[in-house]
């Protein structure tokens, strides 16, 4: 039987009211004290990612967590940040317990602060 779980984000940039085109993503399995990088993403124009982020074979129960690069986001589209700034990454780790589940991650983000939730 094959799973047909997946794994998706998407980013809204709250302090520009818009979602957050180019935002560099890193996602990363972790294994006890090991932490394996399993692909680098970018968001595109509406703040999401083309496709999944794993799906299929590859999406399996397990801890993982997402590195949102917020610093450099920001400062590409102009923000003047202090330095260092007070988010320059972050980072969520979550646990995925049904491979066969659609597991949306969004990140609500802005300089100072930032939300997330289980989305679907």
């Amino acid at each position: 039987m094959s799973k047909s779980g997946r794994l998706t984000t998407h980013v809204l940039d709250t302090a520009l009211g818009r979602p957050a085109h180019g935002l560099k993503i890193d996602l990363y399995r972790l294994e006890g004290d090991a932490r394996h990088l399993i692909r680098t993403v970018h968001t595109n124009s509406d703040g999401r990612v083309d496709g999944p982020l794993m799906e299929g074979a590859g999406f399996a129960t397990g801890t993982y967590e997402l590195v949102f690069h917020a610093g450099d986001y920001f400062r590409s589209a102009g923000v003047k940040l202090p330095d260092p700034a007070f988010l320059e990454l972050v980072p969520l780790r979550f646990g995925i317990a049904d491979a066969d589940s659609h597991y949306h991650v969004p990140l609500l983000l802005s300089p100072y602060g930032y939300s997330t939730y289980r989305g679907s």
